[in-house]
């Protein structure tokens, strides 16, 4: 990562009046104005912690899910802060940094998070389920929630825990320009400070106040990113167009060129869209509709509701994140491209740059916090749902006379277990030489594709039985570890093979010659390079229909289900239920989620 010496950072001045241009000037990153406002942020924090934390968490329902008493602006405010952390912070910016708009497809995908609360809050109301895996139970069997909780963790592991504190030691060695720190005359690489800092500081809260904590401080959290991140987009274009914003984005879209559209061709080695397409409709439902880090916050709702309306919040916060994450990563690739400018940075670090080298003293001090408070609520969003997935999967399983006192401990303690692996892993992740949201994102496609035909199949097709969902969910899940293991065992030549497959792409090369240079990388990895080789957007749909397929020759070979797990499905709701979910929406409900899907539309419209 390239590091952003102090006297490259800059105020941005204007001189409009003179009709002078915006640029960047040297300075420092923070001054005395910024310290106030983060002095002034962290006892907003303080206040919020301590006014959530009056309401003892006396059982698991306090603790894991917040009384079951969140209202809609708290359910989609957590929704959103929760979502937004590493992948954003540091991976969404530096994927439009290094790729344009090929990722928005991901983000733009979170219209799915209207049927969570349109088709799936119903049913997991009235189950009043804590976890996803004990939805499986109740539909499938005790195998199906084991192997999904095992998963789920797993995944909280692989792709949000150990990419949050990656995360983290990008964001605070970019802002502090720091390397290394001394510790009794040793010096230590300054990554273990920060992780460790991030996990503890963390840890401290969500262990004392549980789901509630969380819910609270995301009310606080979410204006102020989309705040701070408007002004670094409005600021950065400003700085493009010399003072206007019109010739800030057309400075942009000059400098990203072709890899302004989201529809790239059936031929290019990264993002062929119909690969991709299907890819993000997959991991989206996965994400938005099953995954328990998500769907943790409407379990936690007054009521139908509420629920669904805070979904319908977070559908609109969803539509932000291409424009003030993925295109300040546009423009932060411009602004290097921008003579004079002095601006420098690489990919995962452009959005922290941008917040050093070009926002205005006070507003430096208001997005840094915003965005370190920002990953330690996603931190914390993480360290709760796992901590919900190991007490009431497994330990109230063995323990089911345990106390809800007792069943808080125990998630305190797992807790611990799950840092210490997140932290391991982030090694791996450094290891792998690619862009973090890319790296998250193919992960994600390899483990997603099992869990939403396991649940599509569970919710629709009442046929489904329970030994044709524990097989074809186990196998899809092995498919997705098989290659992961693949790009790990890669990931050396994985740089060389993806630059020469590029260069094919773009005629720098011609195909004996990609030939000649990749037949030793094959010739020494056999069948494992050819594996791995196969497009990871691809893999996710095969894996997804051969998932589906054998799930349904399963279910067609065994014996029907007991006609008694109907109840669980679609199709189960009783009379008065379906006049409960009838009675929780209205027109305007409708309206504005019709108004999210017509915006994803237009986007696809005008970036095709």
């Amino acid at each position: 990562m390239n590091q952003i010496a102090t006297n490259q950072v800059s105020d941005v001045t204007t001189n409009a009046a003179a009709g002078g241009a915006a640029t960047v000037v040297n300075g420092t990153v923070f001054n005395g104005l910024d310290v106030a406002v983060i002095a002034c942020f962290i006892i907003g924090m303080i206040a919020t912690v301590w006014y959530s934390m009056r309401k003892k968490n006396e059982s698991g329902k306090d603790y894991f899910l917040s009384g079951r008493d969140a209202n809609w602006l708290q359910i989609g405010s957590s929704i959103f802060s929760s979502n937004i952390g590493s992948e954003h912070l540091v991976g969404l910016a530096g994927a439009g940094f290094a790729t344009g708009m090929a990722m928005a497809h991901w983000e733009m995908q979170g219209w799915m998070i209207l049927v969570l609360g349109w088709v799936f809050v119903p049913l997991y109301d009235r189950m009043k389920v804590f976890t996803m895996p004990e939805f499986l139970e109740l539909r499938f069997s005790r195998g199906s929630r084991n192997v999904l909780s095992l998963l789920t963790m797993a995944s909280l592991v692989l792709t949000k825990i150990a990419a949050t504190i990656y995360a983290g030691d990008v964001v605070v060695r970019t802002l502090l320009n720091v390397n290394t720190i001394d510790i009794f005359g040793v010096k230590l690489d300054v990554f273990w400070a920060i992780a460790l800092g991030l996990a503890f500081t963390t840890g401290l809260y969500t262990i004392f106040g549980g789901m509630r904590v969380i819910m609270y401080t995301a009310v606080l959290q979410a204006p102020v990113l989309i705040f701070g991140s408007l002004c670094i987009l409005f600021t950065g274009l400003h700085v493009l167009g010399h003072g206007s914003l019109i010739d800030g984005w057309k400075a942009t879209l000059s400098a990203v060129g072709d890899n302004v559209h989201l529809i790239r061709s059936v031929k290019d080695p990264d993002f062929p869209w119909p690969a991709v397409l299907p890819a993000s409709a997959i991991i989206g439902f996965w994400y938005w509709c099953t995954d328990q880090y998500i769907v943790q916050r409407v379990l936690a709702g007054k009521n139908q509701q509420e629920s669904r309306r805070g979904t319908i919040l977070a559908g609109f916060f969803k539509l932000t994140p291409v424009f003030i994450f993925l295109v300040p990563g546009m423009v932060a690739f411009a602004l290097t491209k921008m003579p004079g400018s002095g601006f420098s940075t690489s990919g995962d670090a452009a959005y922290t740059s941008l917040v050093a080298q070009i926002l205005p003293h006070g507003l430096r001090g208001m997005v840094a916090c915003g965005m370190i408070v920002a990953l330690m609520a996603s931190l914390g969003s993480k360290f709760n749902a796992s901590a919900t997935l190991f007490t009431m999967d497994f330990f109230r399983e063995w323990y089911p006379n345990a106390s809800g006192r007792t069943e808080v401990v125990v998630g305190r303690i797992a807790t611990a277990a799950i840092v210490f692996i997140g932290i391991c892993w982030v090694l791996v992740i450094k290891s792998l030489h690619s862009n973090l949201y890319l790296y998250l994102q193919a992960v994600q496609g390899y483990l997603s594709p099992a869990i939403a035909v396991l649940f599509i199949g569970g919710v629709f097709w009442k046929r489904t039985t329970a030994t044709a969902a524990l097989w074809s969910f186990s196998i899809g899940v092995l498919g997705g570890f098989a290659k992961l293991a693949a790009d790990l065992v890669m990931r050396n030549e994985s740089d060389l093979v993806t630059k020469l497959k590029d260069d094919l792409y773009h005629g720098t090369i011609t195909l004996d010659q990609y030939n000649a240079a990749i037949a030793p990388i094959k010739a020494k990895f056999g069948f494992i390079f050819d594996f791995w080789n196969f497009h990871q957007w691809y893999y996710c749909e095969v894996l997804f229909v051969g998932t589906a397929v054998l799930m349904i020759v399963l279910s067609l070979l065994t014996a029907p289900p007991n006609p008694k797990t109907v109840k669980y499905t679609w199709y189960g709701a009783t009379p008065q239920e379906k006049a409960a979910t009838r009675a929780s929406w209205s027109t305007m409900d409708v309206v504005l989620s019709l108004i999210v899907v017509a915006c994803v539309v237009l986007f696809y419209i005008k970036f095709w």
